[in-house]
Formats: C-alpha cells, structure tokens, sequence
C-alpha cells in the first residue's frame, strides 16, 4: 500500500515538471515568478542589470502545496547584482524536490548593457543552466524492490536561456526565450517536446510616488508578462510598491498558479526578509497553498550607476542613523600641469657651486651673495602667497555666486510652488463649488421628485379612501335592501296570514250557504283538501325562511369576521355547523313545495272536470253550486301562484346569500393564503429562488408583447410599511396581485437575461413590484433609469418606487 501511495504523490508532484519521454528528463524551472525583488534574473536574464544598483546574496525556499506530504520544494543560493556600469552577472546553485525525484545543480547568468542614446539602452542577458536529476534513494519507504524506481535513469543536463531588453526612462520592453537549447549529456541527445520551452514577453514599468509622509518617493514597479508554450499561454502580472523606510509589498496574478502576495522588509539597511504566499485555482485550487520565504544580504556600492533603482533603503527594525551617503562618480585622472619656472633650490645649488668655480673670493664677496640669494627666495615666497590669497578670494567669491544663485533657484521653486498651491487650491475651490452646485440642483430634483410622489400618494390614498367609502356605502345599502327584504317578507307573511284568516271566515260563510243549498260530498271534500294543503304549505315555507333566515345570518356573520379581520382584530370563532347538512334540508324543503304545488294543479285539474261535468247537468253557471265550484278552483290557482311566488323569492334570497358568501369566503381564503406576513416572506423567496434556478435563456428573442407588466405606475411612487426590504429607490418594470401572473413574468425577465429582478410585496394593496435594481438617491436612480428605460423588451414601462418605512 506504501509503494502505491508513493507512486501516487510522485505523479501528482511531477505532472508539470515531466515531459513525456522515455527517459523521464526534469525540464528546468525556477519557481521565482512571485518576486520583484530578488532572484529575478529567472524571470529574464537582462534582470541582473536592469533598474539594479547593488548585489545581493540570497537564499530562498520555496514550498509549493504546503498541505500535502512530499510536495515540490525548492532551495536556491544566489549571489548577483549590478558589478560595473555596463554589467550585471550571478551565479547560484538550486535543489528541487519533486517527492522521491531530485534535481540539483547551477546557474550563471550574464548581462551586457549597451548604451543607444541619453534616454535609452539596450540590454543582452543569458542563463546557462546545469544541473543533474534522478531518484532520491533515500526518501523511498518501500518494503518490496520495486525495479520502475530501481531503474529510474539519471540525467545530467545543460540549459541555455537568453534575453534581451530594450530600456527607456521609466519602461522596459524584453523577450527571452526559456530552455532554447536543452542538451542531454546523458543519451548524448537534444531534449525535444521540452513542455516548459517557451517564448516570454515582457512590459515592466518602475516609477516613483511624489507625496508627502510615510510613502514619499516610494517606488512603485509593475510587470505584465506573457509566456507563449507549445500547448498553452499563460499570463501573468505583478506589482511592488517599496517604501524607503524599508519595506514593500507585492501581489501578482498567474493564469496557471492563480493569485499571490508578499512582504518584505529590511532589518538592517542590508540585511532583508521577504515572504510570499500563493493561493492556486482551477487544475490547482486542490493541492492547496504554496510559501516562499527569502533571506538576502546587500552590498552596497561606492559609486551612483546610470539607469538603476537611484533609490536609498533604510532598515525597518535597525536603522543606521547616517545620513544618506554620497555616491563618487567614476572621473578619468587629469594630467598635472608642468612649468618650466625653476624651483627654490636652482639658486642654492648654484650658491653651492659659486666657491668651487672661485675659491680665491673674498669673505665680503660670499655675504653679497648670500644676501641676492635670501632676498630672491623671500620675494618667491610673497609672490606665492599673493597668488595662494588671491585663489582663495577667487574660491570665496565663486562659493558666494554658487550660493546666492541657489538662493535665487530656491525662492524661484519657492514661488513656483506656491503657485501650483495656488492653482491647485482654486481648483479645489471651483470643484467644490461645483460639487455643491450639483449637490444643491439634485436636492431640489429630489425634492420637486418627492413632491411630485408626496401628491400622488396623496391622491392615491385620498382614491383609497372613497373606493373604501363607496365600498362601506354599497356595503350599507346592501345591508338595507337585505333588511328591507327582510321586513317585507315579513309584511308579506303577516299579510298572508290575514288574508289566509280572512280566506277562513269567508269560507265558513260560503260553507254555511253551501250547507243552505245541500252541496255535494265532492266539493266538501275538496275544500278540506284545499285546507289541509294550505296549512302543510305554510309548514314548509316557514321552514324554508328559517333556513333562509340561518344563511342570511352566517353571512352577516362571516363578512362581519373578515372586515374585523382586515382590520386587525380577531373575532371569536363561531359554532361549526354543517353546511352540507342544511343545503341538504334546503333542498328537501324546495322539493316537498315542488310537490305540494304539483298536487294542488292535479287537484285544479281533477275539479275542473267534476266542473265540466256538472255544466252538463245543470247548465245555469248562476247555479250557487256552480259558482262555488269556480270560486273553488279559482282559489286553488291562487294559493298554487301564491306558493310559486314565494318559493321564487326564497330561492332568489338563497341564490343572493350564496353569491355574497362565496365572496367573503373567497376574501377569506385569499387572507388566509399564508398564516403570517414572515411565512410569506419565505415563501415567495423560495419561490423567486427556485424559477432563478431551473429557468434557462431562451432560445428565442422576447418581444414587448411577450410580457405582461399588469397595473401600470406613475413616474414616481412611495410605498410605505414593506418589510423585509431596505429603504430606497427601486425600478420597478411590472406589478401584479396574482402570483401566477408574478411569476410568469420573472421567468421571461431572467429568459431574456435580466438575473438580478426581484420583487417585494405591499401588504396595504396586496401587490407584487418586481424591480431589476435598487438605489440610495434619487439623482442616481433618475440617471440609470434614464439610461437603461427601454433598452429591453421587460422594462419598456420602467417606473420608480420609494420605499421609506
């Protein structure tokens, strides 16, 4: 299991450092791409000289994918640096761990400076690389030979990298070209399909911060680079910013190895730190993190060379409390002078010689002499002393000129400055009145706006206000015309009753004069039957306004529930009762008088032909018998009409009281659709989450007449009470009270391309707005709904909103 493990890591660390050949060759490459600061002659080799002042030893240990054991390590000494004005040189030494594989070998670099013209150069730099790979035995944890890594071959390789950089004042352009030659001394072959030979392009920009502070003359260093392979490109591009303090920080991006950051700082003034952190993605978001961590020694140079960083560091943590050394510059030796004037001594010497020429002269003679020779020598003296005196009144007067044209340079600085101050500040002033011009117009836009929506609010909830009055009116009067019908029923009845009385005692009489003139059995017995009808009719309406009066009352009761209910009270609850159980006894009652009607026209019927009969024996129609049978049927069609009408206005009064309850059951279930404002909330957003997760574009381009926008708004509107929602000014593109119709419309916006629409609901109206954007102003919201009003098919009829709670 130990040997498949060890298989695994070594591929996985090895993946991008293998090319694919039989004898399994490491490609040469330093990991020195997180650094602007050391080591960068592995990013071109024109890098040792270019923007360089100093040399620098460093070492450098980079851990790539830190979390997993066994992950590709490198050590890198270095020593390299600018050494004269027109050369840059290093030389160091690396070792890669790459798991079980190694590699260990060396790099010299070399960098030639040609200068062009006073504003630029030319710059040729090459790395020749050596180095040797193979397995490391000792870091193999095997029980079991194993003859792939027994037989592994060791190659030993040569590399050479040139490069070459053109230089201005504050830009380079460069190319090099990576393992251009790469020579296996091993197989004696030229390595092929080498994966980490490429083509790279550089633009590096170094300049320098002009501010007062912590970060005056900072220097700020950018490189955007670009490494052309045979299967791919990657880009990449880094910056540094360095304070003189002594310390600096970078950041880069890589299009292979993602993103990355460092900080540097110089304990002393020659010894520095530096740290970068790498974070992969894509392919290597899952091998983690990776460090890097450098420690360098600076030597200073004597002397300032032309085109370098032209930048003094001081120690962070350890300054050396000097003043900033001033730097020699190189001058050719000029030639002494030479005079033919003798010197002092020519006159001794020939006073030396006077006696040996004339050995016969006298004391007196000598003493002459001597005196000519002291008084010579004295006025050779004076003479140099007036020319010593006379140089230094020279070097006065010139230090005196030097410093009073520094005088008049300075105070005309001076008055520059505090020209550019000044026009600077009226700047500052013109643009601040301006800003405050500006700020004041959209104040008074805002303000006119939110005028504008302060009146129609105000009309709107003024409109609120007589629809719900009218609402209360016709509420009213239908109460009254209910009540009314109420109490003319009543008067009907009681009307019915006397006239059912007053029916009574004429039959009675009519009885009485019947029994006179000796009636037949038959009419009797019809008229009793009459009788008996009239009462079991009676019986029935009277139930049936009952069950009338039961569901009048369950309206009143259920609209009284929902008009508290709207308004924020709670009603007790009522006694359950069985809806289907009385329309069932309402229906049966309607059918008992269906029947009873029926029997009284079969009775009409049957006494119209006992009628027809007795015409036929007793033709007079005068006859008291005949009249009464027609004063019988003419009765009996009358209770039958009257019963008709009754039941025609009961089943007008049920059919009314159904319609107005199924409307305030529907208000109820429509209040009811979600036990509270919260439950809602969550509802709709999981709604809107989920058309936003499972709706695609559409294949088709919408139209205007594709969406439908439902109430249409005025150019400004104000809602108030929305929870759940922020404060400010929304573009709202269409509203809706049907959640259908809601979301329907979402999912054509988010078809047609528009991911960010949302919506919230206005609990006062019971409205849905659906709105693609959100902001704090109204000058900001105006100008983006100016900008953006109609350029897709579902914000043609875009409108703002304010919400202020």
């Amino acid at each position: 299991m130990k040997k498949y493990l060890c298989h695994i890591v070594l591929f996985f660390c090895i993946i991008q450092q293998l090319y694919s050949q039989a004898d399994g060759v490491v490609a040469f490459n330093i990991p020195a791409r997180n650094s602007l600061k050391f080591n960068k002659q592995f990013i071109n080799p024109t890098f040792s000289f270019v923007r360089e002042q100093n040399k620098y030893i460093s070492i450098n240990n980079n851990r790539q994918w830190a979390q997993f054991d066994n992950a590709p390590e490198t050590y890198l000494f270095s020593y390299s640096g600018r050494f004269r004005e027109n050369v840059g040189a290093g030389l160091s030494l690396f070792q890669q761990n790459y798991g079980i594989l190694n590699t260990f070998g060396g790099v010299a670099n070399f960098a030639y400076n040609a200068v062009l013209d006073r504003y630029s150069n030319l710059t040729f730099g090459l790395n020749l690389g050596f180095y040797k790979s193979g397995i490391n035995q000792g870091a193999v944890v095997t029980n079991v030979t194993d003859a792939s890594i027994d037989n592994y071959p060791s190659s030993s390789v040569i590399t050479i990298n040139p490069g070459i950089n053109y230089g201005l004042d504050f830009l380079d352009f460069g190319v090099s070209v990576n393992n251009l030659v790469a020579y296996n001394f091993t197989n004696s072959k030229m390595i092929e399909d080498n994966p980490e030979q490429s083509l790279q392009a550089h633009l590096l920009y170094t300049g320098y911060v002009n501010t007062r502070g912590f970060f005056d003359e900072s220097k700020f260093t950018g490189l955007i680079s670009s490494d052309f392979k045979k299967d791919n490109t990657v880009l990449s591009g880094m910056v540094m910013l360095m304070v003189p303090k002594g310390i600096w920080a970078q950041a880069g991006y890589n299009s292979l190895y993602a993103v990355s950051a460092g900080i540097g700082l110089n304990i002393t003034n020659q010894i520095a730190v530096e740290y970068n952190y790498e974070k992969g993605a894509g392919g290597f978001s899952a091998f983690g993190n990776s460090h890097d961590i450098t420690i360098a020694y600076k030597f200073n140079n004597n002397y300032r060379y032309d085109y370098s960083g032209d930048d003094d560091e001081d120690g962070l943590l350890l300054s050396s409390n000097k003043k900033r050394r001033t730097f020699k510059t190189r001058k050719k030796p000029s030639k002494k002078k030479t005079t033919n004037t003798p010197k002092s001594k020519t006159p001794k010497v020939v006073a030396a010689e006077v006696p040996s020429e004339k050995e016969e002269s006298t004391p007196v003679a000598v003493k002459d002499e001597n005196s000519a020779v002291q008084v010579a020598e004295d006025t050779k003296a004076k003479e140099i002393e007036a020319a010593r005196l006379q140089a230094e009144e020279q070097e006065q007067a010139r230090i005196v000129e030097q410093a009073r044209a520094k005088e008049i340079e300075a105070a005309r600085l001076q008055a520059e400055e505090q020209e550019q101050a000044r026009i600077v500040e009226q700047a500052r002033v013109q643009a601040a009145e301006e800003a405050k011009a500006k700020e004041e117009e959209a104040a008074r836009l805002e303000a006119v706006e939110l005028e504008k929506a302060r009146i129609a609010e105000q009309a709107r909830v003024q409109a609120a206000a007589e629809a719900k009055a009218k609402e209360i009116e016709a509420a009213r009067l239908e109460a009254a015309r209910l009540q009314s019908e109420k109490q003319e029923q009543a008067r009907l009845a009681e009307q019915e009753r006397a006239q059912v009385e007053e029916e009574a005692i004429v039959k009675d009489e009519s009885e009485e004069q019947i029994e006179e003139v000796l009636l037949d059995e038959v009419l009797i017995e019809f008229k009793k039957s009459r009788d008996d009808a009239l009462k079991s009719q009676a019986l029935l309406f009277n139930q049936l306004n009952e069950k009338v009066d039961s569901k009048q009352e369950d309206l009143d009761n259920l609209k009284e529930e929902n008009d508290l209910s709207e308004k924020g009270i709670v009603s007790q609850p009522k006694v359950f009762k069985s809806v289907s159980a009385e329309n069932a006894e309402i229906e049966s009652l309607k059918l008992k008088i269906d029947n009873s009607i029926s029997f009284g026209k079969a009775k009409i019927t049957e006494i119209e032909a006992l009628y027809e009969e007795r015409l036929k024996k007793v033709k007079d129609k005068n006859d008291a018998v005949n009249i009464e049978y027609v004063n019988t049927i003419e009765a009996l069609k009358t209770d039958i009409s009257k019963a008709q009408q009754k039941k025609q206005k009961l089943i007008l009064a049920l059919t009314d009281i159904k319609l107005a309850t199924d409307f305030e059951r529907r208000r109820r279930i429509k209040r009811a659709d979600y036990d509270n404002e919260e439950d809602r909330y969550n509802k709709d957003r999981t709604a809107l989450e989920r058309i936003k997760k499972f709706t695609e574009p559409s294949a088709t381009v919408l139209t205007i007449e594709d969406f439908d926008f439902g109430e249409p708004l005025s150019n400004i509107q104000i809602v108030n009470g929305i929870n759940n929602v922020d404060e400010g000014y929304y573009l709202v593109i269409a509203v809706h009270k049907d959640v259908a119709k809601r979301d329907e419309f979402l999912k054509k916006a988010i078809q047609s391309g528009e991911i960010n629409v949302d919506f919230f609901y206005d609990l006062n109206t019971s409205k849905y707005y659906i709105y693609s954007e959100k902001y704090e102003s109204i000058g900001e919201a105006k100008s983006a709904m100016d900008r953006s009003k109609g350029s897709k098919p579902y914000n043609s009829n875009m409108s703002m909103v304010k919400i202020q709670n």
